[in-house]
């Protein structure tokens, strides 16, 4: 297993939200110019609540990709019966540009955990051409793998996730 996906199925993000995929494509995801999202660690939801600079290190620009935000964890990590909630999503991006080249067909949400520690994962996927992924009909119960699957994107080519709880959480040290 790649470094890339060990922390991806460790925090099982491979696994709950997508299948094993092999990453072929760079994804930097930083929140208020210098929060970067890194696979695990916590980001305090006052850093989360304007949508991040999202990266593509694509080598062909002429390539397009969908960007998805989600939170698996809903309505909380022992019981997310409600797995999972859409936040965001961003298609049409050209490879080597970032998001804000994309089209956005779902506004970014702010992630708002009520009930213990939740991840929010992004995904990248290659699409197969431009202005081929439609929003879903809503952001509750979302099933990355079922949209992935009907829009024709496969398997995602990048992926990351941090950690947030409600600001006045109880830490553990």
């Amino acid at each position: 297993m790649s470094r890339m996906i060990e922390p991806l199925a460790l925090g099982r993000v491979i696994g709950e939200v997508v299948d094993t995929f092999t990453p072929s494509v760079k994804l930097n995801v930083t929140y208020n110019l210098n929060k970067t999202v890194s696979n695990g660690h916590e980001l305090m939801p006052n850093l989360i609540t304007s949508k991040p600079h999202v990266d593509i290190g694509s080598e062909d620009m002429r390539s397009s990709y969908t960007l998805i935000m989600t939170d698996p964890d809903v309505p909380g990590p022992s019981d997310p019966y409600l797995r999972e909630h859409l936040h965001w999503i961003v298609t049409d991006i050209p490879g080597t540009t970032d998001a804000s080249f994309g089209r956005e067909i779902v506004s970014y949400e702010t992630p708002k955990p009520v009930i213990g520690i939740h991840r929010y994962v992004f995904l990248l996927f290659k699409q197969k051409t431009r202005k081929s992924v439609s929003p879903p009909t809503s952001r509750d119960r979302f099933n990355t793998r079922n949209f992935s699957q009907q829009h024709g994107l496969g398997l995602p080519v990048a992926a990351v996730y941090f950690n947030a709880q409600r600001e006045n959480a109880a830490r553990r040290r």
